[in-house]
């Protein structure tokens, strides 16, 4: 009789671990929304009225929730492994209920200001607690076969949590004063509970519970999730399976300390934990909460709609990006996470140059065109940049540093998401349509970063990524797709297809060769392990024989190899080219700004004769009336 929990096994326990971690992206989804269409209500500003009409103090209140997610990650840094995925999750539902209070209850009179933002933080907390848990949880919980899609399914629903905050904004809009403002922050409670009481009779993760010691529950929630007995061949062979991991990555205390993360050598921490953080880096750089968060904002001061039409504008908006956030979910194991990154990142900077082309010329027909370029840009979000900067660390990352190296990536999120919210108000006030201008040039910088430093990480089990950057690094190999000579596409897709299809869906299959490693680190066949490879004279990494052997990944040609050989060398070149491209963008930041300020003093009669003609020759200058003849 397989184990249940909550009277589940196998797929309907699958299916309820997915609930409950897209249940808690649905509410980070939701509150990313749920202050664009209340911070510049009457009634909210009539509360809290040092809000009203200060960009800056706006986009404090709305962006000190990612301080306090920031808190939330560093605390699962430090906790996340002691704790386990299934506690801290719980925990983290909680914190965000008494955030959710603290801002209910802010009235007139009683410091409504500091106890909101206070709120704000405490239920950032929890939110940081659980986006950096929840990935992992999911990840260590699925097939290889199903992993990508899943996490997919998480960041899809951020979508959707944020249209149903526009669209209860929207509607409340009409209500009474407190409805319009107190309901939307209130509603995030319902999400909270169910989160918190759902994980309650939910397991941990196998893996966690394998990496503490509890082999004996870890082989239980396995069989639980695979539908069979704990002593079932499928629970052993993947038990051996997580355990060859463990013994390959060196982990033998219960916790690992954070300087593991910064280590390099075989198992390369460090590098794979900048691959994972600087996904999240660009997906905020590149523009997507100064959209989000103030979708309604753009359209009242860049386009010039009035706020009930910008309120419904944003509901617009967030159904497109609801929708098109669902296609990652078929493409995701199809296309592949390379080539999503590379789409989503040329998208979204041809939809900023709409944007701001349209917006230099301030005129009824251009506002069409730039709300147009806004919502092209949110409908390529959603699609590719949404999920896989939260899909990519937690599969990216080795198990004995996984917890910690997920949790640094988000703590990157919430650092440039709290940056990128809190200047995208003064940006616009000052700047205007540079602002477009801005994200469109970060992202298309991020195109050369994405194809020579991400490998491919779709149909390949965690266990196998180890493996293969373990390869690379002792044959001083890349490991991403080459331009020459790099295996098919349908090539690649065979050896995914072949392993899932042929061995029940599990992904394992006989190792049916040996690939060679330089000098004393070499896969050999010995009598008492036929499959080990030896990665030190102390830490073998015995790999099961029902383990399908990982194919060498493509690596780029001679011409472009050094750029992931000397990765050091890789970051200098990219860097340089971002300075080359944002220096000039800045001086035209300036000399636009400069000029419309002399077209604006040319215009009265009082400034126009201080104005240097060298400055402005095209203008013309009309003299003061003292001074005309």
């Amino acid at each position: 009789m397989p184990p249940k929990y909550m009277g589940l096994s196998g797929r309907p326990l699958s299916v309820m671990v997915s609930c409950i971690a897209t249940t808690g992206f649905m509410l980070f989804g939701y509150d990313q929304g749920v202050m664009s269409g209340i911070i510049t209500a009457p009634a909210f500003t009539a509360v809290l009225q040092e809000t009203q009409g200060n960009s800056t103090v706006q986009g404090f209140v709305t962006a000190i929730f990612e301080i306090g997610c920031l808190i939330g990650t560093s605390f699962i840094i430090w906790a996340g492994d002691r704790l386990g995925r299934r506690k801290s999750i719980i925990l983290g539902a909680n914190v965000m209920i008494i955030g959710v209070i603290l801002q209910v209850v802010a009235y007139p009179g009683h410091q409504p200001l500091a106890q909101f933002v206070i709120g704000r933080i405490i239920t950032g907390v929890g939110n940081g607690i659980n986006t950096s848990t929840i990935p992992t949880y999911q990840a260590e919980c699925s097939k290889s076969t199903n992993r990508g899609i899943l996490i997919c399914i998480e960041g899809g629903v951020v979508a959707i949590g944020t249209m149903v905050a526009y669209w209860i904004d929207y509607g409340a809009s009409y209500g009474p004063d407190d409805l319009i403002w107190r309901f939307h922050i209130a509603f995030q409670c319902l999400f909270c509970i169910f989160i918190a009481v759902g994980m309650y009779f939910l397991p941990d993760s196998p893996r966690w519970l394998f990496l503490r010691g509890r082999c004996d529950e870890g082989e239980r929630v396995i069989a639980a999730l695979r539908d069979v007995e704990p002593s079932d061949h499928l629970v052993q062979v993947e038990k051996a399976t997580i355990l060859d991991s463990l013994r390959a990555s060196g982990t033998g205390a219960k916790s690992t300390p954070l300087s593991a993360v910064f280590t390099s050598g075989k198992t390369q921490h460090l590098r794979r934990m900048l691959l994972g953080a600087s996904g999240q880096f660009m997906q905020q750089v590149g523009g997507c909460n100064a959209v989000i968060y103030y979708f309604p904002i753009l359209f009242e001061e860049s386009i010039g709609e009035n706020h009930n039409m910008a309120l419904l504008m944003g509901g617009v908006n967030m159904i497109v990006y609801s929708i098109l956030a669902t296609t990652s979910w078929f493409l995701i194991e199809r296309v592949g996470r390379r080539k999503l990154f590379l789409i989503g990142a040329a998208g979204q900077s041809l939809s900023m140059v709409i944007t701001f082309a349209c917006l230099i010329k301030d005129t009824p027909g251009n506002a069409k065109g730039a709300a147009v370029g806004l919502f092209t840009f949110i409908a390529f979000f959603g699609a590719t940049w949404l999920p896989l900067p939260w899909l990519y660390p937690a599969e990216i990352s080795p198990i004995k540093t996984r917890a910690k190296a997920n949790a640094l990536s988000t703590c990157t999120n919430w650092v440039w998401n709290f940056v990128i919210v809190m200047v995208t108000p003064v940006m616009i006030s000052n700047i205007g349509w540079a602002t477009y201008l801005f994200f469109a040039c970060m992202n298309a910088l991020f195109i050369p970063a994405i194809y020579f430093f991400y490998p491919e990480t779709a149909g390949r089990s965690l266990e196998e990524i180890d493996i293969i950057f373990v390869k690379g690094w002792t044959e001083g190999k890349g490991y991403c797709p080459s331009c020459e000579g790099a295996s098919s596409s349908k090539q690649q897709r065979g050896r995914r297809d072949g392993y899932s299809n042929r061995h029940n869906n599990e992904g394992y299959a006989p190792i049916s060769s040996v690939v060679s490693f330089t000098s004393h680190e070499e896969i050999t066949n010995t009598k008492s392990h036929p499959h080990s490879l030896i990665l030190s004279s102390s830490h073998p990494l015995i790999l099961s024989p029902y383990l399908y052997s990982p194919s060498t990944p493509s690596y780029l040609s001679p011409k472009l190899k050094i750029m992931v050989d000397h990765w050091d060398l890789g970051v200098i070149i990219i860097a340089a080219v971002f300075l080359a491209i944002l220096i000039p963008e800045f001086i035209l930041f300036y000399l636009f700004r400069r000029y419309h300020a002399i077209r604006a003093r040319s215009a009265d009669p009082e400034q126009a004769a201080t104005i240097p003609l060298t400055l402005a020759p095209s203008l013309t200058v009309v003299p003061r009336a003292e001074d005309r003849v």
